[in-house]
């Protein structure tokens, strides 16, 4: 590590599909240190028929943050958010139209129409991504269908980190680890397929240069910097996929996975190399580009998005209970009453997610939980047991036991999701730092300049400045008699 006269700062945005979050990171004596400056809420706007991000909101809390930083000397300023998602940039740099949520119901049945016109193993075999009606390219696919226009008339396609690294620095860049979740960056040559978009008659005139985390892109523009401290600040950019800064952050690989827990699960280690085979395509597991040439090998799960929705609902209906209360109800209840699959497409963007569980519940004859806290119980026990089906499909895709599991993002802070965790999988869980997406963001910000010299370095000043929570499991054998019931859920083969 680099000693100089004074400790660096960074500022690190870290944009959920919820919440977004203004980060300031030091790094003091070996010891980093964060700090959370503002705290704004990302909520989604529905016109037209359709759902879309406020980008125009999110902007303006970027730059206020920065307003209130005038007299504060940054050594870096990176964006990372959720993936898939990206916006259109007109001859002039103009955003053409407010970038789509990708839960907007545009893309439903359009991974039939693509599969149509080229196979399935096909796009799997060139990508190695796992297949969700949400990727790029179905959002792309559908747009060439419904608004062809825009694809005509767009000169840049930026994914949504790049569009506010771009809104900050001036530079049009598309980042490697938010390009992958594209589903059409070739695994292999780590760039744009194009070969596979002129199979779909996508246009592809308006994608740039793919540069790797850790970029510097340039300076924080004058317009926005002024004559402050801020003035020629680095807009750096880091894994922009907020799972991959997550997993910059913490060391996952060889016997250790990550479950980066929040309104999506993401459960998977990191790999050298991209593993694409027929039982990987089978089991719907995602190669995302890594940092340092590396590839995250896992699966997405619907994740506690579920229980956000109903925590929704029941506060509309007046049932204010806290966090703890529901989880101190949800521990004490029956075991496995009912179970739900967190991935069936009912669970993806239903008005009443409460009513939707209750259909699950009915076609598969187990009772309707009926109270929060019930729900809360069928929500978390589902999501546990699903976390061990999915670790399973890992160790056979890798040839690797897995031994313990990091679990890291916001999810990490649920100590009775932990718990069962550990107990439905048989696995040490290690839950922290909560944090771990911002400060993998500030972690490549500090490789970019110097700060650091390594991934390894900085990953054990993170272990060093926030140690995990340990949850060794407990009355496993419980879960392993209902691991075939769970299953058929899952398969759809109800009883």
């Amino acid at each position: 590590m680099h000693s100089g006269t004074s400790p660096k700062t960074y500022l690190a945005f870290d944009l959920g599909s919820e919440t977004g979050r203004a980060i300031l990171a030091t790094l003091r004596s070996g010891i980093l240190t964060a700090q959370e400056i503002r705290r704004f809420k990302n909520d989604p706007v529905e016109y037209g028929g359709s759902l879309h991000w406020d980008i125009p909101r999110l902007w303006w809390e970027l730059q206020t943050t920065l307003s209130k930083l005038q007299q504060t000397k940054l050594a870096g300023i990176g964006v990372d958010s959720w993936g898939v998602d990206f916006a259109f940039l007109g001859e002039r740099g103009e955003l053409l139209q407010n970038p789509y949520h990708y839960r907007d119901a545009r893309t439903s049945g359009m991974m039939e129409r693509v599969f149509a016109e080229i196979r399935r193993e096909e796009i799997y075999e060139r990508t190695g991504i796992q297949f969700m009606p949400i990727n790029t390219l179905y959002q792309l696919f559908a747009a060439k269908e419904q608004i062809p226009t825009i694809l005509e008339g767009a000169r840049n396609f930026l994914m949504i980190p790049d569009l506010l690294h771009y809104w900050l620095s001036g530079a049009v860049s598309c980042e490697f680890t938010n390009a992958t979740t594209t589903q059409f960056v070739n695994a292999r040559s780590r760039d744009w397929d194009f070969s596979l978009l002129d199979k779909l008659e996508i246009p592809r005139h308006f994608l740039g240069k793919i540069v790797e985390s850790g970029t510097i892109l340039g300076a924080l523009l004058p317009s926005i910097a002024g004559g402050s401290d801020l003035r020629d600040t680095p807009v750096i950019a880091p894994a922009t996929h907020d799972t991959g800064s997550a997993v910059a952050a913490v060391t996952a690989r060889d016997g250790t996975a990550f479950l980066s827990s929040g309104t999506w699960s993401l459960l998977g280690t990191e790999v050298d190399a991209p593993v694409i085979s027929g039982e990987s395509l089978r089991s719907n597991f995602t190669n995302e580009g890594g940092i340092g040439g590396t590839t995250r090998l896992l699966k997405n799960v619907m994740g506690l998005w579920i229980l956000q929705r109903c925590r929704d609902l029941w506060a509309k209906e007046d049932h204010r209970a806290g966090n703890e209360s529901l989880m101190e109800v949800a521990s004490q209840g029956e075991r496995f009453a009912s179970l739900i699959d967190p991935d069936h497409e009912s669970f993806l963007h239903p008005r009443d997610m409460a009513a939707s569980i209750d259909q699950f519940c009915s076609r598969t004859r187990q009772p309707k939980p009926a109270t929060p806290g019930r729900y809360v119980r069928a929500i978390l026990e589902s999501l546990a047991f699903k976390y061990r089906l999915v670790l399973g499909n890992l160790e056979k895709l890798t040839g690797r036991k897995i031994e313990r599991i990091r679990v890291i993002g916001g999810g990490s802070k649920n100590r009775l999701l932990n718990q069962w965790t550990a107990d439905a999988t048989g696995k040490v869980v290690l839950a922290g730092p909560a944090e771990a997406t911002a400060l993998g963001n500030a972690a490549m910000q500090m490789l970019a300049s110097g700060e650091v010299e390594s991934l390894a370095e900085v990953r054990e000043i993170v272990e060093r400045s926030f140690p995990p929570e340990v949850f060794e499991p407990v009355n496993t054998d419980h879960w392993e008699k209902q691991e075939t019931r769970f299953g058929q859920y899952c398969e759809g083969e109800y009883a």
